[in-house]
């Protein structure tokens, strides 16, 4: 896969899958932007990613303010002229017990996560179909079909971004925008060796999964090889969401 004049915005770019997205692409010869309210963090994938002969920017971004989205996309308009493919990966969780969640925090987890995603979308679409067409990929969450308690509004969330992902390739078919979503099941960012066996036996794949798994399933779904992949959601979670688990 070469991603060479490619332009790639990735939203919550700064840590975990994110940042490893952001690296992936860049790596293949994107141009990145990392939108992310991270300031810290963001600057500093850009300036490695420059110093490793990349092209990178970071752009201070709250996705929850539609102000924001608007302004990140006049820069990306002003940067690189275009847009030809979003990773949709920011968000946030709040978990609370349903009788004690306040509606701010209900608002800010839908607000940041699905209408964010939404926007984001939207505001990248009239870029990419400046220049016929390009890929969206929403990070969704096998939470949307899995819970634990005191999850209700990530769950919400994640379950709109999966419904959201097909209505949005509905839309955009004209415009040669397809959208497709992840959903990723248990992904480690933190120290790997610090799992345990139980951990890992709790998938088919033997192994808790890492960044680089979903960064590989973006390339995929970007790539225009594979543009007959729409509106339809892949679940990457090592068989963890279809393993019976019995307590013994």
């Amino acid at each position: 896969m070469n991603y060479e004049k490619k332009v790639v915005l990735v939203t919550g770019g700064s840590n975990g899958i994110g940042r490893c997205i952001a690296k992936t692409y860049s790596k293949l010869g994107a141009s990145v932007i990392i939108a992310d309210i991270d300031e810290k963090r963001g600057k500093d994938l850009a300036s490695q990613l420059i110093s490793k002969g990349g092209i990178a920017t970071f752009v201070a971004t709250d996705i929850s303010n539609p102000k924001e989205i608007k302004s990140l996309m006049e820069k990306i308009k002003e940067l690189y002229g275009t847009l030809h493919i979003l990773i949709n990966n920011a968000g946030i969780s709040r978990f609370n017990s349903p009788y004690q969640l306040e509606v701010e925090e209900w608002d800010q987890v839908i607000n940041t996560n699905l209408r964010g995603t939404f926007l984001c979308s939207r505001e990248a679409a009239r870029l990419m179909r400046e220049t016929n067409g390009g890929a969206i990929i929403n990070i969704a969450s096998t939470r949307a079909t899995m819970s634990e308690p005191n999850s209700e509004a990530y769950a919400a969330s994640k379950g709109g971004i999966v419904s959201l992902t097909h209505a949005l390739a509905s839309s955009f078919t004209e415009d040669h925008i397809r959208v497709n979503c992840i959903s990723p099941g248990w992904i480690h960012t933190g120290e790997y060796e610090d799992l345990r066996d139980q951990d890992h036996d709790q998938h088919f794949s033997k192994r808790v999964g890492i960044p680089e798994d979903i960064a590989k399933a973006c390339l995929f779904l970007s790539d225009k090889g594979n543009e007959f992949i729409n509106g339809t959601e892949i679940v990457i979670d090592g068989g963890m969401t279809k393993k019976m688990i019995y307590k013994k």
